[in-house]
């Protein structure tokens, strides 16, 4: 360590020069006109201040009387300096955040006349003096933290075209009060100060004083300020570290002043008391979306920042890979994230007009409906993009009818929180219901806003992915008639010839055997071919023949008859109501056996297959259930039954939609309800026979619209 004496003629020296710099400084600015500038009379007030207090430095040493209030003179200064240069947007929910933290650093500041007062009282008891300057040292370090927090926040919030200059400032004031940092830090640690470090404070005083000249020399334009919510928390965090420094700090001094084993042990307690609280909050998901939503809160004007919201949706939405969820899922993921739901459903049209499940994301207990919006509601969603707070519909408040849209299912269920309508065009073409968040709040005007807009984006989304689904089904349609074409063609030439070699065998009738073979043969082969032709017809007709009065009952038994051999049972008629259905028996049997051996191939070998009919008003149900693999509702929507799409290894992926067509070409509906894991349930909805009157009705009443529409 050098000479003291020499240090702390350096320190005068080095004062004395600061002294100079902060007044010419504050000189020059006043006469340039910098005084007009919001915060600028401010910085010329606080650097004659500092100027001042230089000088008591240099004449009275750093700890003296006078120099002690005028440090806590210049710390005040430069703290209104601070609020000034936040108040310059001049609006009140900018400050409203700040007034506390410079209320609190002001209180703090104004403790040390106080304390210095109490010291002189006090003067020559020992025990008093040290407990006293350890209070202010520590009020010193408080003062430093809060002051470097607020000068991060201050350079963070500027928008970019103004950091240029306000760098300076920011620098400027960072570099004071973090040689104050360290200065009082070692000042608490060692209780002593070495004359190196009050000397090479008047140096930090000089640089303060060049670095605001740079500042100032740059600063042309007015500040606004844009807050950074990542930047905000970091600074709250750092604010909060700091804070948590000091009461430790305090703690365990206040501790050491009793003395003895009692003071260690007491030590030792606080220590692994807060060692597990920290080790028990930190972790906590909840606790960080509580302190989220406060902050968001309370510090800011607006709850969200927009700009990362919308990187944040962009990428969750683009997100692709072999390792990316489907889209569908990606869609509910990126507006849950928005107001951080933990989970979320995706709602789609039907086949009839109404609305079911298209895709779960994190929400496997969600017990969702077949129908599970039906098509009355989806025209109030429809008249313009409300958001519905489920909250406020189980408590009775219907704003504008979204009450009687909402099903039962939504609000038993206490974990949807808010639904939200996806419009394209005035179309709506699915529907998002968000789970509950971690920490629940309620909805306000600009979480309406931002979901409205993420909705219509979301929309726009799924549009266009149905355009290109249907495009590409257009185009495999299209293949597939080429290659039919191709086949019927083949199949009418070998037909004719068929038909022309049983012509011709006919000239040789006076040989028995091969008139006899040769007729067999061809009826046979004749027989086959038309058959075929009139199945590939059929695809472009209604498929099924003319309807008739069939007992559903007959029909399960003798398709589970057909699959129960000696090797064992495994299709099972649990329950059938006595009832007769429209239908084409062969049709029906065909789509039944359809059915059955797809749930056998999904069930392992020793689950049974269960077949049933209930009579459901006019119509009768028959199920076939399993208890095999199950499918996915992104599966059951987009695959299940679309052309050319099988799961099979050698599936051409028709079966499913031609019993579909099957079915509706008997009048009837093909539903069905799986869950991945749990198993599957197709229902296939038949008319009864007694509600024959009614489909003829029906009927006919379409051909007369028809013919009225040609003539």
């Amino acid at each position: 360590m050098g000479n003291p004496f020499v240090w702390t003629g350096f320190g005068q020296w080095t004062h004395l020069g600061a002294a100079f710099c902060c007044a010419l400084l504050a000189v020059w600015m006043w006469q340039r006109g910098d005084r007009t500038i919001a915060g600028g009379r401010m910085q010329v007030v606080a650097l004659f201040i500092t100027a001042g207090w230089c000088l008591l430095v240099a004449a009275g040493g750093a700890f003296s009387t006078a120099a002690q209030v005028g440090e806590s003179a210049r710390n005040l200064a430069w703290i209104a300096t601070l609020f000034v240069m936040f108040a310059e947007d001049d609006l009140d929910q900018g400050l409203r955040p700040i007034r506390p933290v410079i209320a609190a650093l002001a209180f703090v500041e104004l403790m040390q006349p106080v304390l210095l007062a109490m010291r002189l009282k006090f003067e020559g008891a020992h025990a008093v003096e040290g407990m006293i300057l350890q209070l202010s040292v520590m009020f010193r370090l408080l003062v430093a933290i809060g002051a470097l927090v607020l000068v991060h926040n201050l350079y963070a919030r500027s928008m970019a075209r103004q950091r240029a200059t306000m760098r300076w400032t920011c620098a400027a004031l960072a570099v004071m009060w973090g040689y104050d940092l360290n200065f009082f830090t070692i000042a608490y640690l060692a209780s002593v100060v070495p004359p190196e470090l009050v000397a090479m404070r008047g140096a930090a005083q000089v640089a303060l004083a060049l670095l605001l000249a740079i500042g100032a020399v740059r600063r042309r334009a007015p500040l606004r300020f844009s807050p950074s919510r990542t930047v905000a928390f970091q600074s709250l965090s750092l604010l909060v570290i700091g804070i948590y420094l000091i009461v430790m700090v305090g703690a365990a001094q206040s501790l050491a002043w009793f003395g003895g084993g009692a003071g260690r042990l007491a030590q030792l307690a606080f220590a692994l008391v807060t060692t597990v609280l920290c080790v028990w909050l930190l972790p906590s998901g909840r606790l960080r979306a509580w302190l989220k939503v406060t902050v968001a809160k309370h510090l800011f004007q607006h709850r969200y920042d927009y700009r990362s919201e919308w990187l944040r949706f962009t990428q969750t939405i683009g997100r692709a890979g072999n390792g990316a969820p489907p889209l569908n899922e990606r869609l509910v993921q990126a507006i849950a994230d928005i107001t951080d739901s933990a989970n979320g459903l995706l709602l789609v049209p039907g086949e009839q007009g109404e609305f079911v499940l298209g895709a779960r994301w994190q929400w496997r207990s969600a017990d969702v409906p077949a129908e599970a919006l039906p098509p009355g509601a989806i025209a109030f969603f429809e008249r313009g993009t409300f958001i519905v707070d489920l909250d406020e519909v189980r408590s009775g408040i219907d704003h504008a009818g979204e009450a009687a849209a909402v099903p039962d299912w939504l609000r038993e269920d206490r974990n949807a929180w808010a639904l939200v309508p996806l419009l394209h065009f005035d179309r709506m073409v699915g529907l998002v219901v968000l789970g509950r968040p971690p920490i629940a709040r309620k909805l306000d005007w600009e979480d309406f806003d931002l979901l409205r807009v993420a909705g219509q984006q979301l929309a726009s989304y799924l549009a266009e992915h149905a355009g290109q689904v249907a495009l590409l089904e257009a185009s495999r349609f299209d293949e597939f008639n080429r290659r039919i074409a191709f086949v019927m063609h083949d199949i009418k030439n070998l037909a004719s010839q068929l038909s022309l070699l049983s012509r011709n065998a006919e000239r040789h009738a006076d040989n028995p055997a091969f008139r006899a073979d040769m007729l067999v043969t061809l009826h046979n082969a004749s027989e086959k071919l038309n058959a075929l032709l009139a199945r590939l017809s059929r695809y472009g007709q209604n498929g099924a023949g003319r309807t008739r009065p069939v007992p559903a009952c007959d029909v399960l038994e003798a398709v589970a008859a057909r699959y129960n051999g000696p090797d064992g049972q495994r299709v099972y008629v649990s329950e059938c109501q006595d009832c007769e259905v429209l239908a084409d028996r062969e049709t029906l049997e065909q789509v039944l056996q359809h059915l059955v051996q797809n749930a056998l191939d999904a069930s392992q070998r020793d689950i049974p297959v269960f077949l049933n009919a209930t009579i459901d008003g006019v119509f009768a149900r028959i199920d076939v259930i399993d208890s095999g693999s199950g499918m996915s509702a992104e599966f059951v929507r987009t695959r299940l039954f679309k052309p050319f799409v099988s799961s099979k290894p050698n599936g051409f992926g028709i079966g499913a939609f031609e019993a579909r067509e099957l079915v509706r070409a008997m009048h009837g509906r093909l539903d069905v309800e799986s869950r991945e894991g749990i198993g599957s349930r197709f229902s296939v909805r038949l008319p009864l026979s007694s509600a024959a009157t009614m489909i003829e009705a029906e009927d006919a009443g379409t051909d007369n619209n028809q013919g009225t529409r040609v003539a």
